[in-house]
C-alpha cells in the first residue's frame, strides 16, 4: 500500500456536520446515603463525545444528536458507576429525575491491587500483566476476577503481555519504546487520582488511539474532573509493602476558571512477604487547569514517584527444600541489618501540558506535550579474581556432590557416583551460610595488618575484588500528540490523531559501592589483553564510586503514529472501521570502544527503519434492549522492540539478523445479556502474533565443538530467536445474578490455549574470539522445535465463584473461590535444536540420546493446579458530614503454597550434560521457580472530608 494513500487517509479534512434536532436529557445526581447533591460528577453518553460535569446542585443537561437507544454512564470517585439505558428521540426533552450513586469503598481493592502487583509488573520478564490496571473501572465479573482473584497467580487476560495493550495518560501513549510495556511504577501510589479511566478490550473501538490486540486503557487526570474535597487514607498490608498513606485534595473549578488537584503518598516496608525485600516509595502528583473560555482550557500535570524495592530470587527445588518458599539469596546481614544486593530504583518525573479545544458542540481537538526524564537502576554484585558471592552457587550446594560422574566425560559415564559425605558437609555449610556474606566481601577488599604475634590489628583498603554496581538506564523522552473527535452526522462520528515521540536513552554500568576497597579495575577478567578492556580509549582504568564502567552507550529512537476511525450508529446496528500508520527509527551510539569489538562498538550504528500499518473493524447487533451481539477483528504490523533489535547492545552495534516487523491478527465474538437481575457475557477470541524476536544471555557448558575454533566448549553466550509465532485462543464467561436486593452471586470462567505456533530460528553469539577476524562468532543453530509447546508463566484455565452481601446499613462482605490451572514452565530453546544432541568432541550424536529419554528430559513441566479462597468486606459511616470507609481483604485464606512461574536453566547445553545432571535426581542446574504469596491481608481506612 502506497504511503501517499495513508497521508491522504489520515489528513483528510473532516468536521462538516449537518443540522438536525437534538434530544435533551436532564436530571440531578445525589448521594444515595446522605441525599445531598454531588458536584463534578462525570455524565456521558457512551461511544460519543457527549459529556458534562454536574453543577453544585447536582444538575446536568445533555444535548444528543444521536437517536435510538444509548447508554448513559454516571461516574464519580468513591462511588459505584451507574449505567442507564436511555432512548434518544429528536426534539424531545427527557427528565431522568434523581439519580442516586452508592458509595463504593471496594474501590480501595482495585486501587490497591495495582500496587500489590507492581512487583510482578516491573520485573524484567514476560510476566507483565495489564489486568490490574485495565479493570478497576469495570463491573464485569470476569474482568474483576482477572484483576483481583487470578492476578495472584500471574493470570493475564487472553494470555497476552502488556506490550499488546496501549496504556494512555491524558491521550498520551505511555508504553516504553524500549520494550513496548508501561512502567507501572511511574504512577504507583497515586491511586486516588487514577480512578477516571476508560478502556476497551481486544479489538474494540477506542476514541483515543488505534490500540493493541489486548486493548486500550486511558486514564484522565484533568483537574476539573475531580470531585471537590479532601481524602486521607491509611493502609496496612503484608505483601510487598507494610504501610501506605495517601492524602488528596481537589479544589473543583472556581469562578475564575481555575481548578487544581494534589496527591501525596508514601509506602514502605523493612521487609515484604519474601525475605529481605525492603520497599520504599514516595508519590507526588499535581494537576492544574485553567479554563480560558467555553472553547479553550489548559491543564498541567506533574508526576514524581521515586521508589526502590528489594528483589527476591528464583530458586531450584533443592534450595527451597533446604530453606523455604520465602527464601531469597539476594540479601545478607550487615551490621545486624538485612541488606539486599539487588535493588530496583526508579525515579522518572513526568511533566505534561494538555490543551482542550472545543471548536463547537460537535468537534473537539485535544492536544498534549510531554517530557519525561530520570533513571531506572538495577543493582548487583560484580567481582574479579574471586569466588562467586552467591550462596546458591552450584558448587556450594549438596547437589554438586550427588550429581557427580566418572572423571572421563568424553564418553557416557552411566549412573552418577554420588559423594554422600561431602554432600552432607555441603548441606551443613549451606545452612550456616545461606545468605550473602557482606563482611567477607569487605574483608576481601582490604589487606590485614598484623602485629609480631600474628594477630590482626587493622585493615587497609586495597583494590576491590567485590563491588556493588547498577545497570542504569537514564531516559529522556519528548512526545507530542493531538486527537480530533467529531460528530459528522446524526449517525456517524470520527476520531483521528497522531503522536510523535523521541527517545534518548543512556545505558551504562554505574559503580555504587566499593565495599571497603579503594578502586575497581575496569576490565573483564574472563578475557586477556585488549579484549579485557571495556574502553580502548581509556586503558586499565581504576574506577571509583560514581564512575561509569563496563559498558556505555545511547539508544536513539523516534516514532510517529497516526490513526483514523469512523463509527456508525443506527437503531439496530453499530459498526466501526479504523486504520493506523506508523514509522519507527532506531539507532545505537557506542560511547566506549570495547576491546572485543574494537571496530564495531564506538560511534553510531546504522539506522533501523520500520513502516507499519493496521486495520480493524467491528459490528454490534442489538438483538433487543437486553441483548447484544458484537464481533471485532484487527490486523496490524508492529516494529520489533528496541530491546530485541540489537544482538548485544552492551558491547557492539550489531543488528539482529533476520529482524522483521511483527504481524498480528485477532478476532473476537461476544454475546451480552443484561437485565435488572442477570448480567452475562460470553466471548470467544483468537490472536496470532508472528515474527517475534527475543534475545537472552547465559553461560552454557558444552555448547561449542572443536570445529568452531575454540579450545573451550563452554562460553557466556547471547541467544537470539527469530520468526517466533504465538497463538492464543479461548473463551471467557462472565455471569452475575442478583439473588435479592442485597445478595449477588458471580461466576467467571477463562479457558484458553496459548502455544508457540512455529519453530523459531536460533542463533548463538560467542564474544570470546570476536577480535579475531578469522574466527566465527555467530552460529546458526537452526530451528528450535518449539511448535505446540505452551507459552510460559500464564494460567490457561481459571474459574471463580463468588457471593457478595451488601447491607442497607452500608456494610458489605464477599467471598470467592478460585481454581487456577494449566501453567507451564519456560523452556530452553537450545535444548530443542538438533545441535543439542551432538557431542562437541566428535560432532556425532550422543549414543544415549534415545527418543524415549529425550521425550522425558524435554517434557514441558506443568504446575499443579491451585485453589484460592479470598474474603473481602467493608463498612462506611457518615460522621459530622464526613464519610469514613473501612475496607478489608484476606487473600489465599487457606495459605496455599504454589508456584507462579519459572524457567529451565540453559547451562547444560548438550544432551549428555543435561541427562547426567538430571539422572542423579538432584540436578545442579534444575529449573528455577517463582512462588506466589501465601495468606496475605490488606486493610484500608479512608476519610472523605
Amino acid at each position: 500500500m502506497r504511503k501517499e494513500y495513508w497521508i491522504v487517509l489520515i489528513l483528510f479534512p473532516f468536521g462538516v456536520a449537518f443540522g438536525q434536532q437534538e434530544t435533551v436529557f436532564y436530571g440531578v445526581v445525589m448521594d444515595a446515603k446522605t441525599q445531598t447533591p454531588l458536584e463534578y460528577v462525570v455524565v456521558s453518553i457512551q461511544n460519543s463525545t457527549i459529556t458534562q460535569l454536574t453543577k453544585k446542585d447536582g444538575k446536568f443537561e445533555l444535548h444528543s444528536a444521536v437517536s435510538g437507544v444509548q447508554l448513559l454512564l454516571i461516574r464519580s470517585q468513591d462511588y459505584k458507576d451507574l449505567l442507564l439505558k436511555i432512548n434518544a428521540k429528536p426534539g424531545e426533552i427527557v427528565n431522568l429525575g434523581i439519580l442516586q450513586l452508592e458509595s463504593d469503598f471496594s474501590e480501595n481493592a482495585s486501587a490497591t491491587l495495582i500496587t500489590l502487583l507492581e512487583t510482578d509488573l516491573s520485573e524484567d520478564s514476560s510476566s507483565s500483566s495489564i489486568t490490574s490496571g485495565l479493570l478497576q473501572s469495570s463491573r464485569d465479573a470476569f474482568l474483576q476476577a482477572s484483576a483481583f482473584n487470578w492476578g495472584q497467580a500471574r493470570f493475564r487476560v487472553r494470555g497476552l503481555d502488556s506490550e499488546n495493550a496501549t496504556m494512555m495518560l491524558n491521550g498520551m501513549t505511555m508504553n516504553k519504546i524500549y520494550d513496548g510495556r508501561p512502567q507501572w511504577s511511574n504512577w504507583g501510589g497515586l491511586n486516588d487520582v487514577l480512578r477516571n479511566q476508560e478502556f476497551s478490550v481486544g479489538a474494540a473501538a477506542s476514541d483515543n488511539t488505534f490500540g493493541g490486540v489486548l486493548g486500550t486503557q486511558e486514564i484522565s487526570t484533568r483537574a476539573s474532573i475531580y470531585r471537590k474535597g479532601s481524602r486521607i487514607s491509611l493502609s496496612s498490608s503484608s505483601t510487598n509493602y507494610n504501610w501506605r498513606t495517601i492524602g488528596t485534595y481537589a479544589s473543583g473549578m472556581n469562578a475564575s476558571g481555575w481548578a487544581f488537584a494534589v496527591s501525596v503518598g508514601k509506602r514502605w516496608a523493612n521487609e515484604g512477604y519474601f525475605e529481605g525485600t525492603n520497599f520504599k516509595a514516595t508519590s507526588f502528583f499535581i494537576s492544574i487547569e485553567k479554563k480560558l473560555n467555553d472553547h479553550h482550557a489548559f491543564n498541567f500535570n506533574g508526576f514524581y514517584t521515586p521508589n526502590s524495592r528489594g528483589k527476591n530470587s528464583p530458586n531450584t527445588d533443592e534450595v527451597t527444600r533446604l530453606t523455604s518458599e520465602k527464601y531469597s539469596s539476594y540479601w545478607g546481614f550487615q551490621n545486624g541489618e538485612k541488606r539486599n544486593s539487588r535493588i530496583k530504583n526508579i525515579e522518572e518525573p513526568l511533566l505534561m501540558l494538555n490543551h482542550y479545544f472545543k471548536l463547537n458542540e460537535k468537534i473537539n481537538l485535544n492536544s498534549g506535550v510531554m517530557y519525561q526524564f530520570g533513571k531506572v537502576g538495577n543493582s548487583n554484585i560484580d567481582y574479579q579474581k574471586a569466588d562467586s558471592p552467591d550462596p546458591t552457587y552450584y558448587r556450594k550446594l549438596p547437589s554438586y556432590y550427588t550429581s557427580m560422574y566418572a572423571p572421563d566425560k568424553g564418553e557416557y559415564s552411566g549412573d552418577p557416583i554420588p559423594d554422600e559425605e561431602n554432600a552432607n558437609k555441603s548441606t551443613v555449610l549451606f545452612l550456616e551460610n545461606s545468605q550473602l556474606n557482606w563482611d567477607k566481601m569487605y574483608r576481601s577488599n582490604q589487606k590485614a595488618t598484623t602485629n609480631s604475634d600474628g594477630a590482626i590489628t587493622s585493615y587497609e583498603s586495597t583494590q576491590s575484588r567485590y563491588v556493588l554496581y547498577e545497570d542504569r538506564t537514564d531516559d529522556k523522552t519528548f512526545a507530542f500528540n493531538s486527537n480530533l473527535t467529531s460528530q459528522l452526522t446524526e449517525n456517524i462520528s470520527f476520531n483521528g490523531g497522531g503522536t510523535f515521540k523521541k527517545l534518548k536513552s543512556h545505558n551504562f554500568q554505574y559503580l555504587l559501592d566499593l565495599l571497603g576497597g579503594n578502586y575497581f579495575e575496569d576490565i573483564d577478567a574472563f578475557y586477556k589483553g585488549n579484549q579485557a578492556q571495556s574502553d580502548l580509549q581509556n586503558l586499565n582504568r581504576q574506577v571509583k564510586v560514581g564512575d561509569i564502567y563496563g559498558y556505555n552507550y545511547h539508544f536513539l529512537a523516534t516514532t510517529v503514529d497516526a490513526f483514523t476511525q469512523f463509527k456508525f450508529s443506527y437503531n439496530k446496528v453499530n459498526f466501526f472501521v479504523a486504520q493506523s500508520f506508523s514509522t519507527t527509527e532506531y539507532q545505537r551510539e557506542g560511547l566506549f570502544q570495547n576491546g572485543i569489538y574494537s571496530n564495531n562498538s564506538l560511534g553510531k550504528s546504522k539506522k533501523l527503519h520500520f513502516e507499519n500499518f493496521g486495520f480493524k473493524g467491528g459490528l454490534m447487533y442489538k438483538i433487543s434492549g437486553k441483548q447484544w451481539l458484537f464481533c471485532n477483528g484487527m490486523h496490524l504490523t508492529r516494529a520489533p522492540s528496541l530491546r530485541n533489535s540489537f544482538a548485544n547492545a552492551r558491547l557492539n552495534n550489531k543488528v539482529v539478523e533476520g529482524l522483521e516487523n511483527e504481524n498480528i491478527s485477532s478476532a473476537e465474538i461476544n454475546y451480552v445479556f443484561r437485565s435488572p437481575k442477570v448480567k452475562m457475557r460470553f466471548t470467544g477470541y483468537y490472536a496470532l502474533i508472528k515474527n517475534t524476536t527475543e534475545t537472552s544471555f547465559f553461560y552454557a557448558e558444552g555448547i561449542f565443538d572443536n570445529g568452531a575454533g575454540y579450545t573451550n566448549t563452554d562460553a557466556f553466550v547471547g541467544q537470539t530467536l527469530t520468526h517466533l509465532n504465538k497463538k492464543n485462543w479461548g473463551g471467557e464467561c462472565s455471569f452475575e445474578y442478583q439473588i435479592s436486593p442485597t445478595l449477588k452471586s458471580t461466576l467467571a470462567v477463562a479457558y484458553g490455549k496459548y502455544t508457540y505456533d512455529s519453530n523459531p530460528n536460533v542463533s548463538v553469539t560467542n564474544d570470546a574470539n570476536a577480535a579475531d577476524a578469522n574466527v566465527v562468532t555467530t552460529f546458526d543453530f537452526g530451528e528450535a522445535y518449539l511448535k505446540n509447546y505452551k507459552q510460559p508463566g500464564v494460567p490457561e484455565q481459571a474459574y471463580s465463584i463468588g457471593i457478595e452481601y451488601r447491607d442497607p446499613k452500608f456494610w458489605w462482605v464477599g467471598a470467592n473461590i478460585n481454581y487456577i490451572s494449566n501453567t507451564y514452565i519456560d523452556v530452553s530453546p537450545i535444548s530443542r535444536t538438533d545441535r543439542f544432541y551432538k557431542n562437541p568432541a566428535s560432532g556425532a550424536n550422543f549414543p544415549e540420546a534415545t527418543e524415549t529419554r529425550a521425550a522425558a528430559l524435554l517434557h514441558q513441566e506443568k504446575f499443579e493446579p491451585i485453589s484460592l479462597l479470598n474474603i473481602i468486606g467493608g463498612k462506611s459511616w457518615r460522621v459530622h458530614g464526613k464519610t469514613i470507609g473501612l475496607f478489608v481483604s484476606i487473600n489465599n485464606v487457606l495459605n496455599i503454597l504454589y508456584k507462579t512461574g519459572g524457567f529451565e536453566q540453559a547451562r547444560n547445553a548438550n544432551f549428555r550434560a543435561l541427562n547426567q545432571d538430571f539422572s542423579s535426581g538432584t540436578p545442579s542446574f534444575g529449573t528455577k521457580y517463582f512462588y506466589g504469596y501465601g495468606r496475605t491481608y490488606f486493610i484500608n481506612i479512608a476519610i472523605n472530608l
